[in-house]
């Protein structure tokens, strides 16, 4: 039984990101408390309790050479993987700065941690060793190409690699790598990093020639800031902390000693053949295919990044096909499923570079998921991790994420009114009538899966598929989204626009298009109207305006003067209410109005209220355009830097007094996928009624639905305060006096 088994309890989290960290054993952290409190002594003093801490710490060190295998050698103990690393690349260019080869080479695995390469970059500079650095290749299964190491061998200072990559779980063949490496060079220093291998695989470091080997607590439910380093006997070795001789004058500072207690009860339980905290391969490997079997079952359709049989059994790597890696990963944080998008340590990242080096698709690389669970896992936990796992499954299909296995899906939350979708800026926009008639406006192929599915899963009535011009920098979407819905729609100019008619019939609304060149020849806009009062309820203007910002017109199709008498035309035909949909979006606006449009476009505002003629405005629009291109790249638009304006913000303490109010109103502006997993009313204490879901995809249309009032006080959450900051900002913009955001979002409401 684990020691942080999760009760089965819709708030309780299920930890599935064990490649980033884990929680500490409970009987590590009782190991670790009585060390700071009772046997705290210095290992350096002679008194008692200073003997007492020293035996401690040999201790530790004694069992970790059980542990990993490492008869000979010196073992350190250190911060973490990191400073390991640093240690050994110290160390070994320091030691080879007289190496006499006339091409040196630092060679890394392509999919090695990003500790490694800058590392190597770092040093190499600083040391003004000058050699040339090269990631070694790898195959479709993350495998490391042994003949690219053999061939670079010979000129090698250094050799790089990694026993289990934290993203995939591959592990790699050592003893093939070693093959390579020692047949061409006996001398060169070669690091493996075993941060995932521990307590993963069998280890014995003095069987091989491996000169380096750094381990991290923290990935094996040790606390966080320590780790060792294992150093083969006669390899170079330069003290990376200088100080106070400690660590036998190899590593100064004073010990660590909480933490290194904490390694040696770890490793007294990896030792302890009686013991069973930690799970046998086989029981890891069946924990593995419940996993996978329960992914299939709720997902459908995945693609896994890695080979089960080339990878340990606690990581799966996969992307689900037609969702973005955020949709599942905010998906299931909001089920309180942990899980992350590739490396942890690579978060802010679009891709995966592991999965690049691989050779698999954009997709898969840009939504990689990854999975992981510790040795420590359960029977229990896996079960119930299983569980909520497949309890997204209704939650999918009613939010037209997955074709329901029912005959009449229970959703119809995605659909009437108007829904944003978007890809790295790019804005596409689906709008449904009330009897479920729709039009979709500027398609993104990246986006074609997931729109395909609401399309079926809604029982759409799809009367036509519009561009608002030929996109110059994307592959045209239309067409494709028709033959994947297997479409036969009335006939069409080149941009979706029916022949035959000058207006598309909705039940409560009409499109007309109208031709506003300017971004490019063919540019036109479609007007939505109500049938009711005959305004403009939304304008789908493409790359002609963007928020706080016009398109460009120093590309091929641009002309700025049209683009002056385009915007008077649109001027002519819009409200103040009008709201404003986009083709791309880089202010992260998610919805305008005209009247803001103008307010925040400088250069639109001076053109429509005549203190610029038409010949000024384009003079002054391409000259912007060209500088603009000149400095950044060439994007369908530039939008004007907004002017700050800092969203009102509450803590936790502030929401629970402003709620008590009950003229205050929550609005959850999270994607109904994420705001349906959780209780939001019970948590916050409100009924129902004050709860709104409003996420950011579905801010256009809650303006022209009016289903906010200016004068009413709000209170916006999201998972992380992100999201609910960005919407409390825009919602600012459009003259909303008393909105709020919650600071830190639900990821702290209860912390």
């Amino acid at each position: 039984m684990s020691e942080f088994l999760l009760q089965n309890d819709p708030t309780s989290q299920i930890y599935l990101d064990a490649n980033a960290t884990t929680p500490v054993l409970k009987s590590i952290s009782d190991v670790v408390s009585h060390t700071m409190q009772i046997c705290f002594g210095n290992p350096s003093s002679s008194h008692i309790s200073g003997i007492q801490a020293k035996s401690l710490l040999e201790s530790a060190r004694s069992k970790a050479r059980r542990v990993i295998g490492a008869t000979t050698g010196d073992i350190l103990f250190t911060s973490g993987a990191t400073e390991g690393i640093q240690t050994g690349v110290v160390s070994t260019l320091i030691a080879a700065k007289n190496h006499g080869l006339r091409a040196p080479v630092l060679l890394y695995g392509a999919t090695e941690h990003k500790a490694v390469p800058n590392t190597l970059e770092h040093w190499n500079q600083v040391l003004g060793i000058n050699a040339q650095i090269l990631a070694i290749p790898v195959d479709e299964y993350g495998i490391l190409d042994c003949n690219f190491i053999a061939k670079h061998a010979k000129n090698a200072l250094m050799i790089c690699t990694m026993a289990v990559n934290n993203e995939t779980g591959v592990f790699q063949d050592l003893a093939a790598i070693e093959n390579a490496i020692r047949s061409h060079n006996t001398d060169v220093a070669w690091m493996v990093d075993c941060v995932q291998a521990l307590g993963k695989t069998a280890l014995a470091l003095s069987e091989t020639s491996i000169d380096y080997a750094p381990f991290s607590g923290h990935k094996l439910y040790a606390p966080k800031g320590i780790g060792i380093l294992y150093i083969r006997q006669g390899s170079a070795y330069t003290p990376f902390i200088a100080g106070g001789g400690q660590e036998s004058g190899m590593r100064s500072g004073t010990e660590n000693l909480p933490g290194i207690a904490g390694l040696n009860k770890l490793f007294s339980l990896l030792l302890d053949t009686d013991d069973n905290t930690f799970k046998s391969l086989d029981i890891l490997y069946e924990y593995r295919t419940q996993l996978h079997q329960a992914l299939l079952d709720t997902f459908g359709s995945l693609t896994f990044n890695h080979s089960f049989s080339h990878s340990v059994p606690t990581t799966l790597n996969f992307a689900v096909d037609g969702l973005s890696s955020k949709e599942v990963m905010d998906m299931f944080d909001a089920a309180g499923i942990r899980v992350s998008g590739g490396s942890a340590c690579s978060s802010g990242a679009n891709r995966s570079f592991v999965l690049d080096a691989m050779g698999v698709s954009d997709w898969q690389s840009e939504n990689a998921i990854r999975l992981s669970f510790g040795p420590s896992i359960t029977q229990s936990e896996i079960e119930q991790a299983c569980l909520r796992i497949r309890s997204l499954k209704a939650i999918l299909a009613a939010n037209c994420l997955v074709v329901s296995d029912s005959t009449e899906p229970l959703q119809d939350v995605c659909a009437i009114g108007l829904t944003q979708f978007r890809h790295q800026g790019a804005c596409c926009w689906l709008y449904v009538s009330n009897n479920k008639q729709a039009v979709i406006v500027d398609p993104i192929v990246e986006l074609i899966p997931r729109l395909e599915k609401i399309v079926q899963t809604q029982n759409l009535q799809l009367v036509a598929i519009l561009d608002t011009h030929a996109h110059q920098e994307r592959t045209a979407a239309r067409v494709l989204l028709t033959e994947a819905l297997k479409l036969t729609l009335t006939e069409s100019n080149n941009l979706g626009w029916p022949i035959s008619t000058s207006q598309i019939l909705l039940s409560e609304c009409i499109i007309e298009s109208i031709a506003t060149p300017g971004h490019s020849d063919d540019s036109v806009s479609y007007l939505l109207r109500c049938n009711n009062t005959n305004q403009v309820q939304f304008c789908f203007c493409g790359d002609l305006l963007l928020p706080a910002g016009l398109g460009n017109t120093a590309i091929k199709g641009g002309n700025a003067l049209l683009m002056a008498k385009s915007l008077k035309l649109l001027n002519a035909c819009l409200s103040e209410d009008s709201v404003i949909c986009s083709g791309h979006d880089y202010q992260q606006c998610f919805a305008i109005n005209w009247q803001v449009q103008k307010q925040q476009t400088a250069l639109l505002n001076s053109l429509l209220n005549n203190d610029l003629s038409d010949e000024e405005f384009a003079k002054q629009k391409l000259a912007s355009d060209e500088v603009n291109m000149d400095q950044f790249a060439s994007l369908c638009g530039y939008a004007q830097s907004l002017e700050h304006i800092n969203a009102k913000e509450l803590d936790p303490k502030q929401a629970r007094a402003m709620l008590k109010k009950s003229s205050c109103y929550i609005i959850d502006t999270r994607e109904p996928y994420e705001h349906s997993v959780a209780d939001i009313p019970l948590l916050f204490g409100v009924s129902a009624e004050r709860v709104i879901n409003i996420p950011l995809s579905r801010m256009a249309n809650a303006l022209v639905a009016q289903q906010l009032k200016k004068h009413t006080d709000y209170i916006l959450l999201c998972r992380s305060g992100n999201r609910s900051k960005q919407a409390a900002f825009n919602l600012t913009q459009l003259g909303f006096e008393n909105v709020y955001n919650l600071r830190g979002g639900l990821a702290l409401f209860n912390v």
